[in-house]
């Protein structure tokens, strides 16, 4: 069975081995390679990526999709253009991890998805969007490989989730314009104000917070220094108090889930060093603590309270109602298109989603991951985005129990990017932020953080890498 296991999730696959004798491989990769030796700019090629990955980190919450789209191809161009710059022998080539290969088997599904759409002119643009996600997540998993580029990203992520998070809790404050129904307008809450900081949109602030909360609470864990640990601490409070005022019900859902495991990974990762009494009650006691967290909000705020029961509602809340009559045009359009369905991207489902639609319920999305990646690509799509899930949390235990063995601090971050991905797919299982730029970003941002790791051993990882606020001072 665990020889089953193993050549599911391909840990025991002989990439370098492969690799280093693939034809293919060692054409591709190495054809400017004499060029590179003798190119200055490209000398600073990891610099340059870092460069490009920072200004799409650091400006997709204030920019519009359109500067991002210019910037995601930007970063596509510069990893072509290293990639095959490389020699395919050399050690600082960009490494092929499992994650790599179900990422490009997801692309080439995604391809033949759109080659047989019955609307293949408006899933061909959705292609060409996904593709440019995934070439990030290929510079980012290359990228941060380099512990000060990997400092420095996750920084910056997090000083700039900061900022958004400060100017949303400030709308709270001081209020903000309702730029949309976001709330049933025949419940009590209807005048309540949700506030959506730079995003114009309180389920997409909440989604974009959301693994900035997760990583501020393993910063305090992973920063050293009384001052930086104090940083983190702010960090954490206020992406916590924005992400209560989004007052996403979906983003509560990816919370709870993201919290369950990030607890259990931290008694796994300090269970060594904990007294025994501490070994056997720290989780029910941390999860416990939660729950009366959860049960005092749930007590003393009425908007709390009221946003919790809604989403028990069933068709009694709008917003579900609307859900559920979307969900069922949906299953419709699975129905007869289930093996490859109708090709990527929110253009083609515009086009289709009219055909089937409940009358006054028309919809940009399934509002549901897994539903939207069926309809779009059928179960096929389905069955390898499950896939890679599995070879992603897989590939991530591997590498944690390795850095649990050697105390390296990379571990901690480790358990940010897998509770991130965790509350991120939480999240989506009922609403489709995840689609757009500010979110699609830091999922690849956090699935390439796992795959940087794969390549790293023991004796490379016995130093602390852990991040540092200090480059972000300066």
């Amino acid at each position: 069975m665990n020889l089953v296991w193993q050549r599911f999730t391909l840990s025991d696959l002989p990439l370098r081995q492969y690799l280093s004798t693939s034809y293919l491989h060692s054409v591709l990769f190495g054809l400017l390679h004499s060029w590179k030796q003798s190119s200055i700019l490209m000398r600073w090629g990891e610099t340059i990526a870092a460069v490009l990955v920072s200004f799409v980190y650091g400006l997709a919450p204030f920019v519009t999709s359109t500067l991002t789209g210019v910037l995601l191809g930007a970063c596509g161009a510069f990893w072509l253009l290293l990639t095959i710059s490389d020699e395919p022998t050399d050690k600082n080539a960009p490494t092929v991890t499992p994650i790599h290969l179900l990422v490009c088997f997801y692309w080439v599904v995604a391809l033949v998805a759109t080659a047989l759409s019955p609307v293949r002119q408006h899933a061909i643009s959705d292609f060409i969007n996904l593709t440019l996600y995934l070439l990030l997540f290929a510079l980012c998993a290359r990228v941060l490989r380099l512990p000060p580029f990997r400092n420095w990203l996750l920084v910056l992520y997090l000083l700039v989730s900061l900022v958004v998070s400060v100017y949303g809790v400030r709308q709270k404050l001081f209020g903000a314009a309702q730029l949309a129904t976001w709330v049933d307008p025949e419940s009590p809450l209807a005048k309540n104000t949700r506030v959506y900081s730079y995003l114009g949109n309180p389920n997409l602030l909440a989604g974009y917070i959301l693994p900035a909360v997760i990583l501020s609470l393993i910063a305090i864990f992973a920063w050293r220094g009384t001052a930086r640990k104090a940083l983190a601490a702010t960090m954490l409070v206020m992406n916590l108090m924005c992400f209560r005022f989004a007052d996403s019900r979906g983003s509560f859902i990816g919370l709870a889930l993201a919290s369950i495991v990030v607890v259990l990974l931290l008694r796994y990762w300090y269970s060594e060093s904990l007294p025994k009494f501490w070994r056997t009650w720290l989780v029910p006691i941390l999860l416990g603590s939660f729950v009366t967290l959860f049960a005092v909000a749930f007590g003393v705020s009425e908007e709390f309270r009221l946003r919790i029961v809604s989403i028990f509602a069933g068709r009694g809340d709008s917003s579900n109602n609307f859900r559920i009559n979307v969900w069922t045009a949906v299953f419709q359009m699975i129905r007869d298109r289930p093996i490859i369905g109708i090709g990527p991207g929110h253009a083609s489902f515009n086009k289709v989603y009219p055909l089937y639609q409940v009358p006054r319920f028309s919809a940009l999305s399934a509002y549901s991951i897994i539903l939207e990646i069926t309809v779009e690509m059928g179960f096929i799509g389905l069955g390898v985005f499950l896939w890679l899930l599995t070879v992603t949390f897989n590939t991530g235990w591997l590498q944690l129990r390795q850095f649990r063995r050697i105390h390296s601090t990379d571990g901690l971050w480790l358990i940010g990017a897998i509770g991130s991905l965790v509350a991120m797919l939480g999240h989506g299982l009922v609403d489709t932020v995840w689609y757009r730029p500010e979110i699609n970003t830091l999922w690849w941002l956090m699935v390439g953080l796992v795959a940087s790791y794969w390549t790293l051993q023991p004796s490379h990882t016995n130093q602390e890498i852990s991040p540092n606020p200090q480059p972000a001072a300066n």
